[in-house]
């Protein structure tokens, strides 16, 4: 079939579109392949207090030593046992939790929540001292590594039992199996799933979450991928490129919506 000019320069316009889509495809496969559990000390790339939701804190990730929240109020504001802290951004979601929880007969309790960098050292050393430091690798965070130095994580037990670790399967209580269904409705993701020990460098939680808000935490829930899988993504996934315009075509661009 024979093209007119006008249509052999849109026929060449399409297929440099194609070509870039193409090549963007495999940038953003490279840029999103997650890195190994690699033990080192790289700060994370969001680090400040207003990046409390994006922080990605694994084996290589940290936050700076000195990163402590100015904002810390008591479990107890959210009706909870006190004795622990959390980000006063948290308080309202938990709060909401741990009445529903309440309401299904699944009593929470909190076991942990905010530990500083000298506190989580202190943690972390204890866990070396009972396992040896390779195993303690995998249960617990070296200082700057963990979650919980974030103010935004807590670990969960069931109200009047003992540490959740103390059991087989936390997760297969009564209050364990109601926060792996509903967390996400508030806000709370499970950081360290079971089997993902390979994806999240740590073993099995299924009493450690941390509060991301709830848009986030229903936009994680709806990706299938564990949250370290998630921040990864999201920090290394380059924008889109803007489509180049096309002879003939509509110059109409489409809108873009972007979350947090």
């Amino acid at each position: 079939m024979l093209l007119t000019r006008p249509g052999r320069s849109r026929l060449v316009a399409l297929l440099v579109v194609a070509a870039l889509f193409g090549g963007l495809g495999a940038t953003v496969s490279a840029a999103t392949a997650l890195p190994s559990c690699t033990v080192a000390d790289t700060l994370t790339k969001h680090r400040t207090y207003a990046d409390w939701p994006r922080s990605l804190l694994d084996h290589t990730y940290r936050l700076p030593s000195t990163y402590a929240p100015s904002d810390l109020r008591s479990t107890a504001d959210a009706g909870l046992n006190g004795g622990h802290s959390v980000r006063s951004l948290v308080i309202a979601d938990l709060r909401a939790m741990a009445t529903a929880a309440r309401n299904a007969g699944a009593r929470l309790a909190v076991q942990s929540a905010y530990r500083s960098y000298s506190a989580q050292r202190v943690t972390f050393d204890s866990w070396v001292r009972l396992h040896g430091y390779a195993v303690a690798l995998k249960e617990s965070a070296r200082a700057g590594h963990s979650e919980h130095q974030l103010g935004s994580s807590i670990d969960f037990k069931s109200y009047g039992g003992s540490a959740p670790w103390d059991l087989a399967d936390w997760g297969a209580t009564k209050a364990g199996a109601w926060m792996n269904a509903n967390a996400w409705k508030y806000g709370f993701v499970l950081t360290y799933p079971k089997g993902k020990t390979a994806v999240t460098c740590y073993v099995y939680e299924p009493w450690h979450y941390r509060y991301v808000g709830r848009e986030r935490a229903e936009r994680i829930r709806a990706s299938g991928l564990t949250l370290r899988e998630f921040l990864w993504r999201e920090q290394t996934t380059p924008p889109p490129t803007p489509l180049p315009f096309v002879p003939g075509g509509s110059s109409r661009g489409g809108s873009s919506r972007g979350g947090g």
